[in-house]
């Protein structure tokens, strides 16, 4: 049969090594689906829904650095990508959307399933967004797409029609006037600062006696370098909760992740710095940075847009940064005294303490700060972990001790419940080696996590490494939102709103084929994390937890302590006082 314009979309996918694409049938990207059938590469992956793909094309981006790739139909499908899509546009990763529309012929016209796609997308894939409507024009659009999305990290998006996809492919473009050419090539630019910018910054690090550094992802590759300006200037360093799998949390200078979710240690660092050096990081909780003016501030950034975008700095380094932090590095001298980093690794005990003591604190069934917690010395070294977002992402940032080796991610500034899952298959599908561990909420599983047990039940058995675990925390209750109605509202918990409907996750686990076990008391913790990673098969671990275990900032103000408690009052249970008052006093006790 004729080589299609389809034929030749998957043709460019291989020239740029596209290993797979995620995706969901539809009668608008049938010629499309037929090309990849013929082509057996890239592979095609079908998730539950639409949604999903592009949260798993996100997920490619986030665990292998390269474009995540999902296709979907017209009109439902196209409407059903958006939320993966932003949760790439924000977070800056590389996605390029593949979309069918109905006949060019029919456009406009109202058509069955017509919706506007350049209205839908102008926003999420504002970066580049076109519509193939002439063979000629399908590798320049496609190399684009492919091109603007690793240079901005951001998601594109291209439009195919169906008639378009069956048109005849053109194997050499015409050299004429209108037929623009185009290769499958991209680049990185080496970007670091002058020689001016960095003494100036190294002025200002070197007068502070009380340094702190905050790291972000951005510090990606630079752990190292970090290592050595903490020795030289005996400094402490909070991460963003993006930035906590780039550091050993075990050394005594690391803090632990700051902000709402964050550690007291990170709090005290924040508040108590004279001088604060920003690597990599955007972290939006701005209330948990120095107040204005205490401290002078220097910031490392590839992006020029962010420097200075959430704390006013002194300094802005442009530049990658492991990169420019090598160039800073001679430039520095080391302190002699070392009070403030004797005071910083005091700090980071005490929260170990603290962070101990609320783990084993009492709890009705068991305490969800103890699953996560107990959790970290069962991890494989090169474990790839999932986190979705809610109450687990608390537990997350601030008691599971990550191996050097492992990755992480989660949906960070969408913080889109419902990407522990599709993340876990991403990164699952790209290393079948490697085991996975996601974690998640008993309402993100039922948001979406449920459908995509599915497809781990259809698909480990092509794994190396059968190792899946998932954890889900069922404590019936929608719990950061409860938390957050008490906190910023002063409003009682709100039961038609927060209520999750009991389900047996452990049980529906064995249903599919896969191991079910489920943690109901706390002696029950350490033998589900043994069996769960020497099991032959993916596992669902459901942890019985009590929604009254607080989640609460650092710090908590008194004010704010004064809302929660009016909250509680209209309660008909008082059952999460008693949770809020330990953890209070467990805080003074430990000053």
């Amino acid at each position: 049969m004729p080589r299609t314009v389809a034929d030749a979309l998957v043709e460019r996918l291989r020239t740029w090594q596209v290993p797979r694409v995620f995706g969901y049938a539809g009668d608008g990207i049938d010629p499309m689906l037929a090309a990849l059938r013929r082509a057996g590469d890239p592979e095609y992956i079908q998730p539950r829904h639409e949604e999903m793909a592009a949260f798993m094309a996100s997920g490619h981006a986030k665990y292998t650095g390269s474009p995540g790739v999902c296709l979907a139909t017209h009109g439902p499908g196209a409407a059903h990508l958006v939320n993966g899509l932003y949760d790439a546009k924000l977070d800056r990763r590389p996605v390029v959307a593949l979309v069918g529309q109905v006949v060019s012929s029919a456009l406009g016209s109202g058509y069955l399933q017509e919706i506007d796609l350049h209205a839908l997308f102008k926003d999420v894939c504002g970066q580049y967004l076109q519509t193939v409507f002439r063979p000629e024009q399908l590798p320049m659009l496609l190399d684009n797409a492919m091109r603007t999305a690793i240079a901005t990290s951001t998601p594109t998006c291209l439009i195919l029609p169906h008639d378009v996809q069956q048109m005849d492919a053109v194997d050499e473009p015409p050299q004429e006037h209108g037929v623009v050419p185009s290769a499958a090539v991209s680049g990185r630019p080496y970007v670091e600062p002058t020689e001016d910018e960095l003494r100036r910054a190294a002025d200002v690090l070197q007068q502070g006696s009380r340094v702190a550094l905050l790291v972000g992802r951005g510090a990606a590759g630079a752990a190292d370098e970090i290592a050595q300006v903490v020795e030289l200037l005996g400094a402490g360093v909070a991460v963003s909760l993006l930035g906590k799998p780039l550091l050993d949390e075990r050394t005594s200078w690391h803090t632990g992740v700051m902000g709402h979710l964050g550690t007291t240690a990170s709090a005290e660092l924040m508040s108590g710095c004279d001088t604060l050096l920003i690597v990599g990081s955007n972290d939006p909780w701005t209330e948990f940075y120095p107040a204005p003016g205490q401290a002078r501030a220097v910031q490392i950034d590839v992006d020029g847009r962010v420097v200075g975008s959430k704390y006013p700095v002194e300094v802005a380094l442009v530049g990658d940064a492991a990169t420019t932090l090598r160039a800073l590095l001679p430039l520095l001298r080391r302190t002699t005294d070392r009070a403030w980093s004797r005071q910083v690794e005091r700090d980071v005990e005490r929260w170990r303490k603290i962070a101990d003591e609320r783990a084993n604190a009492p709890a009705n069934p068991v305490n969800p700060e103890l699953v996560v917690r107990s959790l970290s010395p069962h991890l494989p070294s090169d474990v790839l972990v999932a986190v979705d977002v809610g109450s687990a992402t608390y537990w997350y940032a601030r008691h599971l001790t990550l191996p050097p080796a492992a990755l992480a991610h989660i949906s960070s500034y969408l913080a889109s419940m419902g990407c522990a899952l599709p993340y876990a298959l991403a990164a699952k599908l790209d290393s079948p080696d490697r085991p996975v561990l996601a974690l998640a909420g008993d309402g993100a599983m039922q948001m979406n996590g449920l459908l995509e047990l599915i497809t781990v039940a259809d698909r480990w058995r092509y794994w190396t490494d059968p190792r899946f675990v998932v954890v889900v925390l069922n404590n019936r209750d929608l719990n950061e939102v409860t938390w957050e109605q008490r906190e910023m509202e002063g409003d009682p918990r709100y039961d038609a709103s927060q209520r999750v409907p009991d389900f047996p996750y452990a049980r529906y686990a064995e249903l599919l084929g896969l191991t079910g076990i489920r943690i109901e008391k706390p002696d029950q913790i350490v033998p589900a994390w043994q069996q769960a990673f020497t099991a032959d098969r993916p596992v669902v671990v459901e942890a019985v937890v009590d929604a009254n275990t607080p989640l609460l900032p650092p710090k908590l103000p008194s004010a704010k302590l004064d809302k929660i408690h009016h909250a509680i009052d209209q309660e008909a249970s008082q059952a999460a006082r008693p949770p809020i008052l330990r953890q209070r006093a467990t805080e003074n006790y430990l000053d």
